[in-house]
């Protein structure tokens, strides 16, 4: 069994593991074709390998190489027919620390990663999109997109870029027929916080849950972003933390920002770590 003919399709970045992963693996169990990428061939194959038999397909892409992009989407709707209900334009990488002590080849990939490669999967998946009736980019934003974070800066700013893309394309991309939202999830158990963190014997998670700080389980993910696809709001604030930043944000500005120590607690949590959403 392969691609059947009027079967929704998603094409997933970041599809190795995390939140690529559990939204595969959801879209699938409500019947959609899934279109798995990432530079992670073992890690494709085993999200591959949790979805019914046929019902996905592997494409090997690194998200900063245009020529890739065009390959992958070229090749996935060769598989679809050209059908793309939903581009999930995930992936993504973090690493924290203090902006001056950060190298420049780690900013630098960051940015090619988080914020230019997901403007080329856009581009890339633009036609696919507009030639398929009622469908939707989904980006991951992040709760760090709602308030600048301290000692997680770039990361965080570009995340607020990404959210600046999907506010853009929901009102670019209508006259195509095309809808855009984000994800802005807060603490999610992915491998972005499940390492030891540098000086610790301890995983980000672990010092999270310590400190106090809600680490929702990946299983989240899924309905959300269905919720996401399927509804008119532009942002979904994914967790309790996420809804939380972005009501204090929009109506208490000022407290949020005397909090911002206890954000760089929590930045200085994954200081030094990387690791894909």
């Amino acid at each position: 069994m392969g691609y059947q003919s009027g079967q929704k399709t998603i094409f997933i970045t970041g599809g190795a593991s995390g939140l690529g992963r559990e939204v595969g693996r959801y879209f699938a169990e409500k019947g959609w074709f899934v279109g798995i990428a990432d530079v992670n061939d073992k890690g494709m194959a085993e999200t591959a390998a949790l979805l019914p038999e046929g019902q996905s397909s592997i494409h090997r892409l690194d998200v900063t190489d245009r020529a890739q992009w065009k390959q992958a989407v070229a090749d996935f709707g060769a598989i679809t027919g050209g059908v793309m209900n939903v581009l999930f334009n995930n992936a993504g990488i973090g690493e924290g620390g203090p902006v001056q002590e950060m190298t420049d080849e780690a900013i630098d990939l960051m940015i090619a990663i988080n914020f230019t490669g997901v403007i080329s999967g856009t581009r890339a998946c633009f036609d696919m999109l507009k030639n398929t009736p009622d469908s939707c980019v989904l980006y991951t934003a992040s709760a760090a997109g709602i308030y600048g974070v301290a000692d997680l800066s770039v990361y965080s700013a570009t995340k607020f870029a990404v959210r600046g893309l999907a506010e853009s394309h929901d009102i670019e991309f209508r006259k195509h027929g095309i809808k855009s939202r984000s994800l802005m999830p807060g603490f999610v158990d992915t491998n972005i916080i499940s390492d030891v963190a540098e000086g610790t014997n301890q995983t980000g998670k672990e010092r999270l849950e310590e400190a106090g700080v809600l680490v929702s389980p990946v299983t989240i993910i899924g309905p959300a972003a269905w919720e996401a696809v399927h509804g008119e709001k532009l942002h979904m604030p994914v967790n309790k933390m996420a809804k939380q930043l972005a009501f204090a944000a929009r109506w208490m500005p000022g407290r949020l920002r005397k909090q911002q120590a206890q954000l760089a607690d929590m930045g200085n949590i994954l200081a030094g770590s990387e690791a894909k959403d």
